[in-house]
């Protein structure tokens, strides 16, 4: 068994919150408040604990990854990275999943009250612990910075939404913020706690593991900087991007724009930390990837001690191939025809990530035998045939590249949902491009540009680049990044999100770009007159 953080040893026990609506204002906790708050060690599982138990799930809709229909699906299934195709009765589920993907998404939808829902509820949490932690100052600091974590997912999937700092705030003085003003609020509160927080890897098990950490910090005010432009403007179906010279920031006494901003948190994540890349790519989503150099911020994982589940592999193996390595399949999630083109799929030029990432062709099981269907043949995913719906195709039940980035625990339970593979949020490569990006928007010199770029590429096998543009930073991140869930922001951030791929068809009012900001849940509005839908709906 792992040496696990305190934490992650009594998830089991902490409060995982039954379901609540937004901004519900005494969430009930499985262990009495009160009976925790009388010791240090109380304290911490009370506040700090509760709101680090809350990072993963076993619950739909909740968890920053590893679950169905939240934030990870809305940041994966709406861009052209994955698709859910419909496989006759499979897969339809009243056409959310398709829905998704064409960006006809409705105001009702289930994956967006689930996010919505849940991203407040660790916020409501933060707040109370951030109010019980008065008298502990650097446990109040990291409250801050966790309740930060989750605005600035707010920021990114709904844009103007309201900033709740108090535990007793009543639903009708709940007003709505700018996009602007959530921005700031969460790039200077993480500025202003950044100093507080501990100074140790998140990802190692041990005191630190799977907390937010100044690595953690500085990774988000990296993407902060990155995606200013996009995330300062307030009406995104009419105001242009901002140029990155536009935001400006302190940092260390000087005045810094976007592009520079990106370049000082990315160079502060380098040597005091012992961030770098892994040798082997495949070495940070192994089922023991807490040694991880690269990994900066993952959701901790104990098959035999936490809750949380990762349900990816699960959902996108076809149920014979997941059968042959102890699991169970849902026959599911597949790449999509543009993930397939920017792998250079069945070229010459294939990139080496491809088969990391994907199973294509014939898989097999842990002992590298070849898996049969039940009538004999050989299973043969085929990568080329995945479509929006693929019912009543010959390749029905074959069609599209599956999940393969995560090593199989040969011990997983619960059909596989119950694994020791730690699931990344964060990590160095990325470091790495978003300076590249940074460097390339600001007009640096082009050997500045490819020297983050091709350690990037050099690491995984492919070749070097003698020059960068904009498209091929987006597709280095396509390859570089399957299945981790940044490509809906990368789209958004390069002006490709409301672009038509092959099966996504147009749509009134699209070229508008309201779609980039998804819609603030019905319920929600009609629950609190002050607040406003998003433009476009």
């Amino acid at each position: 068994m792992k040496g696990k953080h305190i934490i992650s040893r009594l998830l089991p026990l902490l409060a995982l919150l039954s379901g609540c609506g937004f901004l519900d204002e005494e969430p009930k906790d499985q262990l009495p408040r009160e009976d925790l708050l009388g010791s240090d060690r109380g304290m911490y599982l009370a506040t700090l604990g509760n709101l680090y138990s809350m990072i993963g799930s076993s619950q739909a809709g909740e968890g920053l990854a590893g679950t169905y229909r939240g934030v990870y699906d809305l940041n994966t299934f709406t861009s052209d990275e994955a698709i859910l195709p419909t496989r006759s009765s499979d897969w339809y589920d009243g056409g959310l999943w398709q829905r998704l993907h064409m960006h006809a998404w409705e105001t009702g939808e289930a994956p967006l009250k689930n996010a919505w829902n849940y991203l407040y509820k660790v916020i409501v949490m933060a707040n109370q612990a951030i109010e019980d932690l008065k008298d502990y100052p650097q446990w109040r600091q990291e409250a801050r910075a966790v309740r930060a974590l989750y605005y600035y997912y707010l920021l990114d999937l709904f844009g103007r939404v309201p900033l709740v700092q108090a535990a007793d705030v009543s639903m009708d003085k709940v007003a709505q913020s700018s996009r602007p003003d959530v921005f700031r609020f969460v790039f200077f509160e993480l500025n202003d706690v950044l100093d507080d927080l501990p100074g140790e890897r998140s990802n190692i098990p041990g005191s630190y593991y799977g907390r937010v950490t100044q690595p953690v910090a500085l990774f988000l005010l990296a993407k902060l900087a990155l995606n200013a432009p996009v995330w300062l403007v307030d009406d995104w179906t009419k105001d242009p991007p901002l140029g990155g010279a536009d935001f400006t920031a302190e940092a260390e006494g000087r005045r810094l724009n976007a592009w520079e901003l990106v370049e000082y948190y990315c160079g502060r994540l380098a040597l005091p930390y012992g961030l770098d890349l892994e040798e082997q790519y495949g070495t940070n989503f192994s089922v023991h990837n807490e040694s991880s150099v690269e990994n900066i911020f993952t959701i901790p994982m104990d098959k035999l001690t936490c809750a949380n589940q990762f349900q990816y592999v699960f959902r996108s193996l076809h149920y014979d191939h997941a059968a042959a390595i102890g699991y169970c399949g849902e026959n599911g999630a597949s790449a999509t025809l543009e993930a397939l083109a920017a792998n250079g799929y069945g070229t010459e030029d294939q990139d080496p990530r491809f088969v990391l990432n994907y199973w294509a062709g014939q898989p097999w099981d842990l002992n590298g035998d070849g898996i049969l269907l039940p009538d004999g043949t050989p299973l043969e995913y085929r990568p080329e045939k995945v479509a929006l719906d693929v019912s009543g195709l010959p390749e029905e039940k074959t069609a599209g590249a599956r999940m393969k980035k995560y090593e199989p625990d040969p011990g997983g339970m619960k059909d596989g949902k119950l694994v020791d593979n730690d699931i990344v949020l964060f990590r160095y490569a990325d470091v790495l491009l978003m300076l590249s990006e940074a460097r390339l928007r600001a007009g640096k010199p082009m050997e500045e540009v490819l020297e983050p770029f091709n350690r990037v590429r050099e690491r995984a096998g492919a070749d070097p680049l003698d020059t960068v543009t904009l498209d091929d930073l987006l597709a280095e991140r396509m390859r570089e990044f399957a299945w981790e869930g940044w490509r809906r922001q990368d789209l958004i951030r390069f002006g490709k999100f409301t672009d038509k791929w092959s099966s996504h068809p147009v749509l009134p009012g699209e070229e508008s770009g309201y779609t980039t900001v998804f819609p603030i849940p019905a319920d929600v509005l009609d629950l609190n007159p002050l607040l406003k839908q998003n433009p476009g709906y």
